[in-house]
């Protein structure tokens, strides 16, 4: 029996996940598919961390460990729903909800001392930031707008915030001495075993690397990245603009929230000037954020007058961008509050505004220090103060073909990355003692290494060509020539294209601010171009231009062809999934969007037909887009406000033009039997059922928790309506 399995997440898409995976059980049972759940929440990976902390009882499987090793099989075909890459204060408050809830587990060390507390630090630090997706991602990414998507944007425009030729909306980027201008990099010659060293401390041992393997070593110089702050709180107050930083403080864990530090403390410069002794003896270093230190400054003698301080500073220093205006919560609260993928595209949106104290828009000036990839968000500001916003109803699309296979780049940097504590050279060396690179540097200086495997790049060339020869796209490899990772990548592409045959297809090579600049030329124009890209531009790409195209990144089609056959399915981005939640539970109302969900699960039964499976699957997930595409036409789509649709009623209509396609189809006639008395059920029921789905609303609701909500409460909550339940459950 073909088996999908479910993965169990966080936030909105886990509430949502109470709500349609019984549909998804129902209607997968009838084509004997097996639909299975794994826990990969940040809750269930904490308690996985600690068995020896639990009773029996409490003790939960490693499941994420369980998926990984299912990745590498043909058997593989998983659905994955966005989930919390932690930063340290969402990792403090999963730990607090689970200790109230019984669990037993010791508290996060902030500043670990003996063996013990070494140990709990290092098994927090295995869950915290981007545990999942490198462990999951055994195979390169294709995520692109589906065609009935896509028209629906074009009917149905989201708004799009108008420029200024005059706007002083600006990215700002270090120009030297940062990760990308200190990069060197080296293509393996043969297998080898690695040591990365300062003087005669070893920081990494025992580095397995494969003959082919691009190998990277860089740093980000800490007195430069000071120099460079400063000058941008400077610069941002003598502007006139909102001060903000754009990090990914989550998916980088180790270097961007060190990095984050920085900013508070340039930000707040005298301040820690006058205090800093103090607050760094207590940890309040910036790093998690400045609610962290608000709420550090509590414990400290003198914490009052420390307090002032800061909102001395506050009011003296450039605006803050707001995350919510209303709560006083800015820029530099909480270091995974604005993840740069998700926050710089809604900036470009916005009219290259982000929110005042006073809950106006206003001009920015966008941190972003490391120069990677800085430079493509200036181009899109720079067009767009020339050409002004970008127009939904004509503009082109821009999917995405990413290497992200076995923790390609620098999502598999972070146990190689290391805030240097001594001065010297740190050195790369081989198992023959050869240096194969060195960088000189100073304490507080962050290094790090990056590998990039051969396999999954011969396999991304091949994705790529796939595609554009599928798609007709012309597509373009983004790569610096600037950058020594990717001069090498450069070479390596050349080679395999030649393994291809690329007649007739349009397919080149070109820095990422050119191929930005040629990408967003034929958007205006109505053109496609597939954007072929690295891991992190994987990520910053696929939130960019569906944002700017569909209003939303949730909306794409994300698949990853497992490199050993199977099949991983994602189901768009979750970076507004807190306050979903937190409207459920003030209102009963949730606006989450389920459309990836749906879009996933059409791909992964379309998957188990195309691999030897029941062709039952085949005709389920065509159904399932006809369904999709009759909801987005119908406008069944969950609304923001209470009182109106939300992703239980969105649910609803989705279940209810499935089963009529089902019903109506001549290609399984078992099927469409099967299917009749549910769509005829449904209809009958249908304006009870969307009027109890709004009843509902408007009332606090008692999940149980957040991170861990209790499942008979949140089944409660997602699944109001007996009549409807009652239909579905018909099916099993």
């Amino acid at each position: 029996m073909a088996t999908i399995i479910y993965t169990r997440t966080d936030e909105a898409p886990l509430l949502a996940t109470y709500s349609l995976k019984p549909v998804v059980e129902a209607f997968a049972a009838t084509a004997g598919i097996n639909v299975e759940t794994r826990d990969i929440s940040l809750a269930g990976r904490i308690l996985a961390q600690f068995p020896d902390y639990l009773s029996d009882e409490q003790k939960v499987d490693d499941a994420l460990a369980e998926l990984g090793e299912l990745a590498k099989t043909p058997e593989a075909n998983i659905i994955k729903l966005p989930n919390i890459s932690a930063s340290v204060p969402q990792m403090k408050a999963a730990i607090a909800e689970l200790q109230a809830q019984g669990f037993k587990l010791p508290d996060y060390p902030d500043t670990p001392s003996t063996d013990e507390e070494k140990d709990i630090r290092n098994r927090y630090d295995a869950v915290k930031g981007s545990a999942v997706n490198p462990v999951l991602r055994e195979g390169n990414s294709d995520r692109r707008a589906p065609q009935a998507v896509k028209n629906f944007a074009k009917k149905h425009p989201h708004r799009m915030g108008e420029w200024s030729k005059d706007s002083k909306t600006n990215v700002a980027t270090m120009a030297d001495n940062d990760f990308r201008h200190n990069e060197k990099s080296v293509i393996m010659p043969a297998d080898d075993v690695l040591t990365i060293r300062i003087g005669d401390t070893v920081l990494k041992e025992s580095l397995k690397v494969l003959k082919g393997e691009v190998i990277d070593g860089t740093f980000l110089s800490a007195k430069a990245l000071d120099a460079f702050l400063t000058e941008q709180v400077k610069r941002a107050k003598e502007e006139g603009v909102l001060f903000s930083t754009h990090l990914k403080a989550t998916m980088m864990k180790v270097s961007d929230p060190i990095i984050f530090g920085h900013v508070v403390r340039a930000y707040f410069a005298d301040v820690y000037e006058q205090y800093g002794e103090e607050l760094l003896a207590a940890g309040l270093n910036g790093e998690n954020g400045l609610a962290a230190i608000y709420s550090g400054l509590e414990k400290l003698d003198n914490g009052a007058e420390i307090k002032a301080a800061f909102d001395k500073a506050l009011e003296e220093g450039p605006a803050l961008a707001m995350v919510n205006s209303h709560k006083g919560i800015t820029n530099l609260h909480v270091p995974s509050d604005v993840i740069v993928d998700a926050s710089m595209p809604a900036m470009i949106r916005t009219s290259g505004h982000m929110w005042n104290a006073d809950d106006q828009e206003q001009d920015t000036l966008a941190v972003i220090p490391d120069s990677s990839y800085a430079g493509v968000y200036q181009a899109v500001i720079e067009d767009c103060k020339e050409n002004g916003a970008f127009d939904p109803t004509t503009m082109g699309t821009v999917p995405n073909v990413g290497l992200m296979a076995q923790k390609a780049e620098e999502y598999g940097s972070h146990d190689k990355t290391f805030k240097i504590e001594q001065d010297g050279t740190v050195e790369v060396v081989n198992s023959a003692g050869e240096v194969l690179m060195s960088h000189e540097v100073k304490a507080g200086d962050i290094w790090r290494a990056c590998q990039t495997k051969d396999a999954p790049i011969q396999d991304w060339v091949k994705l790529a060509v796939t595609r554009s020869r599928l798609s007709g796209m012309p597509a373009i490899f983004w790569l610096d020539p600037e950058r020594a990772h990717d001069r090498n990548l450069i070479e390596l592409v050349k080679k395999y294209l030649g393994d291809h045959d690329t007649e007739g297809l349009d397919i080149t090579i070109a820095s990422p601010v050119e191929a930005t600049k040629t990408s967003i030329e034929r958007i205006r124009r109505g053109e496609d171009t597939i954007s072929v890209t690295g891991n992190v531009l994987r990520d910053y790409n696929t939130d960019l231009f569906p944002i700017l195209e569909l209003g939303t990144s949730a909306k794409m089609l994300s698949v990853v062809p497992l490199m050993a056959g199977g099949g991983l399915f994602e189901t768009g981005a979750g970076g507004s999934a807190p306050k979903h939640v937190q409207q459920l539970q003030e209102e009963n109302h949730l606006r989450w969007d389920s459309l990836g969900e749906f879009l996933a699960l059409a791909e992964s039964l379309r998957h188990i037909s195309n691999n030897g499976g029941t062709k039952k699957a085949a005709v389920l997930a065509d159904a399932l887009d006809k369904a999709t595409e009759r909801l987005l036409n119908d406008g069944k789509s969950p609304s923001r406000k209470v009182g109106e649709i939300d992703n239980r009623g969105s649910h609803f209509y989705l279940t209810k033009f499935w089963a009529e396609e089902l019903a109506a189809q001549s290609e399984d006639a078992e099927l469409a039997e099967t299917f009749a008395p549910v769509a005829k059920a449904l209809d009958e029921n249908a304006a009870d059922i969307d009027a109890a789905l709004v009843e509902v609303q408007g009332k606090e609701v008692d999940l149980g928790g957040y991170y861990y909500p209790n499942d008979a409460k949140t089944s409660e909550v997602m699944r109001p309506v007996a009549t409807f339940n009652e239909v579905i459950d018909s099916l099993k």
